[in-house]
């Protein structure tokens, strides 16, 4: 006898029900960004119904998390790809897909009546047989500098291959090695060197081609010099702060004065302008000669402070103040009665810059010496925006590659390796486990499979190619996406970061277990609206 045991609109769905709309979700997000892997992936059109505004793009963090979801299993994996984003910076679709294509297996294994929980330990051993493999391969270059500088330009090269700025890599690739303040200097490969990037400023600027994109020393803040100011100060002494400097406002919200006479309103005037002329003499009495302030400097105090030789920079939005705070060494200040504990920022020069149509300032020279840069160009804004995308996901991973400086090969070599390996640890597992374990290395062939796919080519026959090279013992064969044949791809030079196959792999094997094992899906009641 069935007993309704929930609240009027709360739902329930148990065993086979639960477990194929957690699979049908799962499968449906997989499939969504199937199509972007790889340096022959197509890109997705996002457009908003509200604003009219288009994305193109085919990095699949931006395409998931960009898309509204009902399905609860679908949303897991859209959190491993934001994850992989955050932790590593790239390989966003390659857990996704990978994930899927496990939860796939699955659903044919349950289909032959073998428990989930069965499955799960299979994956398991599976998962232990893929990480060891791929740790055994992994090679590190950290005491040869110069080879290990040629391992993060393939990394880089190899993560901007997938996305629009693969036409250009090899340029971008080298802009990415050559601004990524953990690699340079005197490459000290340790797990001590600093992978900071805020210390990379990117702006972009839309006008002429993707390659008049360039990589300047210094900070560049969007932002113009005051009139009358100087445009041009050398070894400047700057005061980075956050105050107001508008004297007309009463800052009281919801204040009235009344005066009987304007004799009373011009003393009221006067009285603002004494304070405000105060507040710059303060200001004056730190020995600077530029004001970078966050708020609006309205005319009065910034002719005064013009008077005085000091360079004014008005309007300098928080991030701009912030980031400009840290390369400089200076710190945000609020209040300026005691100079002695206000800590000011140092470089050697300021000036006034064009880049296409816009006025720029330039700070050469900056305290924080591997500050730098990047101007990115383009045709239209979506470009120079995936432009940024692109570059930001290859500098997330030189930072990564710098702290944990292994690698792997890419191409489908690794996915390969890891699946034979998969495959030689599934002969010594007895029981239904084993079928599972042969699942986990068949969704693991799937990577390649879709890297040919993608591509236009026999995707059977280049992957049992592929798998044959393998079991051959040439532990280096991959896919060249090229010519669309079998080649070693370490002389491809087709590189990746070991922490991002490692993350990939990791990632998509927890979520594949965690939708495996679930068996009922319950929904609350919808909250009720109340009448107006």
């Amino acid at each position: 006898m069935s007993m309704q045991i929930f609240g009027n609109e709360a739902t329930e769905e148990k065993a086979e029900n639960a477990r194929l709309a957690s699979f049908v979700g799962a499968l449906a997000v997989g499939d969504l960004v199937k199509s972007t892997l790889g340096p022959k992936g197509m890109n997705k059109i996002l457009q908003s119904t509200s604003t009219g505004d288009i994305n193109v793009t085919n990095d699949g963090s931006t395409i998931l998390k960009s898309i509204q979801l009902d399905n609860a299993a679908a949303k897991i994996l859209v959190n491993i790809s934001k994850v992989q984003d955050d932790e590593v910076g790239d390989g966003t679709t390659s857990v996704c897909v990978l994930a899927a294509e496990l939860l796939r297996e699955a659903e044919k294994l349950i289909a032959m009546r073998i428990h989930p929980q069965t499955i799960v330990e299979g994956y398991r051993i599976a998962s232990t047989a893929a990480l060891d493999a791929l740790q055994k391969a992994a090679v590190d270059h950290a005491s040869d500098p110069a080879q290990f500088r040629e391992d993060l330009f393939n990394i880089a090269r190899t993560t901007l291959s997938s996305k629009v700025l693969s036409q250009d890599k090899d340029y971008f690739a080298n802009l990415a090695v050559d601004c990524g303040p953990p690699i340079k200097g005197d490459l000290r490969c340790t797990s001590e060197v600093p992978t900071d990037l805020e210390h990379i400023q990117i702006i972009k600027k839309v006008g002429g081609k993707l390659t008049d994109s360039y990589l300047d020393e210094g900070f560049i803040l969007d932002k113009t010099i005051a009139v009358n100011s100087p445009k041009r100060m050398e070894n400047a002494k700057i005061l980075v702060a956050n105050t107001s400097m508008d004297t007309d406002k009463i800052k009281v919200f919801g204040a009235r004065l009344k005066v009987d006479s304007t004799g009373k309103l011009a003393e009221l005037e006067r009285a603002e302008r004494e304070k405000m002329k105060a507040k710059v003499e303060a200001i004056a009495t730190h020995g600077i000669n530029c004001f970078v302030n966050r708020q609006l400097i309205y005319n009065y105090p910034e002719s005064i402070l013009t008077e005085k030789g000091i360079m004014v920079i008005e309007h300098a939005d928080f991030e701009g103040v912030e980031r400009l705070s840290l390369v400089t060494g200076g710190e945000i200040t609020s209040t300026f009665d005691r100079p002695d504990l206000v800590k000011l920022g140092r470089c050697d020069l300021i000036e006034e810059i064009i880049i296409g149509e816009d006025k720029l300032i330039k700070f050469s020279g900056v305290a924080a010496g591997e500050a730098c840069t990047v101007v990115l160009r383009g045709s239209t804004h979506q470009m120079v925006d995936e432009a940024e995308r692109s570059l930001h996901d290859a500098l997330s991973v030189l930072s990564q590659t710098v702290k944990e400086t292994r690698v792997v090969l890419g191409g489908g070599c690794s996915e390969m390796l890891m699946s034979c390996a998969v495959d030689e640890a599934s002969r010594k597992v007895k029981g239904k486990k084993a079928i599972a374990v042969q699942s986990f290395a068949y969704a693991l062939r799937q990577i390649p499979t879709i890297l040919a796919d993608n591509a236009g080519y026999d995707s059977s026959d280049l992957v049992t190619r592929l798998r044959a090279a393998h079991f051959e013992g040439q532990s280096d064969a991959g896919l060249d996406m090229n010519q669309g044949t079998i080649a070693s791809v370490k002389k491809l030079g087709v590189t990746e970061s070991y922490k991002l196959k490692r993350q990939v792999v990791l990632s998509a094997s927890e979520a594949a277990e965690m939708i495996i094992r679930v068996d009922d899906i319950l929904r609350a009641t919808p909250r009720k609206r109340e009448a107006m």
